[in-house]
C-alpha cells in the first residue's frame, strides 16, 4: 500500500505538468465561433509539430448553409469543390513568443479566401484568438474559438 501511495505521489507532478503544457499549446479540439453571428460553426483539430509549427483541420461541421457535408465551392485550385470536413484550413503558424503563433495562413472556406494568420492562447488555454488579415494585422477579423 505504501508503494502505491508513493507511486501516486510521484506521478502527480507529472500529471500537473502535462496539464500545464496542454494549456500552453493550441493543440487539441476547438469549437469555432462565427464572428458575425456568434454561433458555433465547426470543430477544428489543431496539431503542433515537433518543430512547434501549428496546423488545423476541420473535424466536424456544426452549422452550414449547405447542410452537414458542405463542399468548398468558393475555393480555387486543389480545394475546389472538396469536402470541408477533413480539410486543412490553418497551416504554417510558428511560435512567436509566449502563447502566440504567427506567420501562418488560414482559409475561410465560406469565401474561398486565404489570409495571413496569428493565434493567441487566452484564459489559460481555454480560448484561442484567431486573427486573419491581409497585409498588416490591423486589416483583418478576429474570432475566438473555445477548447473542447
Amino acid at each position: 500500500m505504501r508503494r502505491l501511495l508513493t507511486a501516486l505521489l510521484l506521478a502527480l507532478p507529472l500529471t500537473a505538468t502535462s496539464l500545464a503544457f496542454a494549456a500552453e499549446s493550441p493543440a487539441g479540439r476547438w469549437q469555432t465561433i462565427d464572428d458575425e453571428t456568434g454561433k458555433p460553426r465547426s470543430i477544428v483539430e489543431i496539431q503542433e509539430a515537433a518543430d512547434g509549427t501549428v496546423s488545423g483541420k476541420v473535424a466536424q461541421i456544426l452549422q452550414s448553409d449547405q447542410g452537414p457535408n458542405p463542399l468548398c465551392s468558393a475555393c480555387e485550385g486543389e480545394r475546389k469543390d472538396q469536402p470541408i470536413t477533413g480539410m486543412t484550413i490553418l497551416w504554417g503558424l510558428k511560435p512567436d513568443g509566449e502563447r502566440v503563433w504567427s506567420d501562418g495562413t488560414i482559409l475561410d472556406p465560406a469565401k474561398g479566401k486565404t489570409y495571413r494568420a496569428k493565434v493567441t492562447l487566452l484564459e489559460g488555454g481555454k480560448k484561442l484568438e484567431i486573427r486573419g488579415y491581409l497585409g498588416i494585422e490591423a486589416l483583418g477579423r478576429t474570432q475566438t474559438w473555445i477548447r473542447q
